[in-house]
Order: C-alpha cells, then sequence, then structure tokens
C-alpha cells in the first residue's frame, strides 16, 4: 500500500506546481486587464487578485490535508477520527472555493465585458461547480467513515 500512498502522493506535489506557477506568473497579468477599463473600476483589480490568491490558499489547506489522509493511510489508522476531520476540512476548502466563485461571478462578468471575453464567466462558473461536486463527495465520504468507524467501534467490543 505504500507505494500506491506515495504515487498519490507525488500526484499532489505535481498538481501544486501549475497553482504555484499560476500564482506567481499568471495572476498579476491578469489583473492587470482590469486596468483597461473604467478608472472607478480599477480596485477591483485588487479584489481579483485577493480572490485567486484566496482561491490558491484554500486549494493548498485541501492538498495539505489529503496529503495527512495518504499519511494515515500508510500509517494504518484510515479508520479514526483524524482522517474524518481531514476529509471535514477538505470539505470546508470546497465549500470556501465555491464561495468565492459564487460570490465574485459580477467580478467575472465585469470582467468579461471590458476585455470582451465572455468564456471568463464560464470558466469562473466551472471552477464553483467543481469545488461543489468535491465538497459533496467529500460529505458523502465523510459520512461513510464516520459510519464505518462506528461499525468498527461495535466489532472491537463484541470481540
Amino acid at each position: 500500500m505504500k507505494r500506491e500512498t506515495l504515487f498519490l502522493k507525488v500526484v499532489l506535489f505535481l498538481m501544486a506546481l501549475p497553482v504555484i506557477a499560476l500564482c506567481i506568473f499568471v495572476v498579476l497579468p491578469l489583473s492587470s486587464i482590469i486596468q483597461d477599463g473604467p478608472d472607478q473600476l480599477a480596485f477591483l483589480q485588487y479584489v481579483f487578485v485577493a480572490l485567486l490568491y484566496a482561491t490558491a490558499v484554500a486549494y493548498f489547506v485541501a492538498l495539505y490535508q489529503t496529503y495527512k489522509l495518504l499519511s494515515f493511510i500508510d500509517d494504518n489508522i484510515a479508520f479514526s477520527v483524524r482522517s474524518v476531520t481531514a476529509i471535514k476540512n477538505i470539505k470546508r476548502c470546497a465549500l470556501v472555493i465555491t464561495g468565492i466563485y459564487v460570490l465574485a461571478m459580477p467580478l467575472f462578468y465585469i470582467i468579461a465585458e471590458i476585455d470582451d471575453a465572455p468564456g471568463l464567466i464560464l470558466m469562473g462558473a466551472a471552477i464553483g461547480f467543481g469545488a461543489l461536486v468535491i465538497a459533496v463527495f467529500a460529505a458523502v465520504l465523510q459520512k461513510l467513515l464516520t459510519h464505518a468507524i462506528d461499525i468498527k467501534s461495535e466489532n472491537d467490543l463484541t470481540v
């Protein structure tokens, strides 16, 4: 099992690299698009950058919680309260990302109008919806894991 979890940990690292690159090389140049619009909307550049960096922070917290969950699997304590807590934190991060993108939809609309790029609205909606799907999946997994822990503790008591 260690080999599979090691592979998944490497995949987590590889998932983090593009987001780090986007945060460093793309977010600030992308935010300069807003400067091309009316002067009254110039403050939105900072809001846009803050939203994207808040999304990145939530994403990295979720990746860290996933790494912890894989470590619990390595240590043979996958059916524990700590695993449920890690999944609950992943769910919260996904809900935060969904909330950020739902609240940012008017901003995406304004940016799409300035840059004449209607696909930007769809991209924001897709990211928010994808995070919502992850949150629902994590909630189901959390409930199943809690139920499995209850059954395991009952079996431990009867033996």
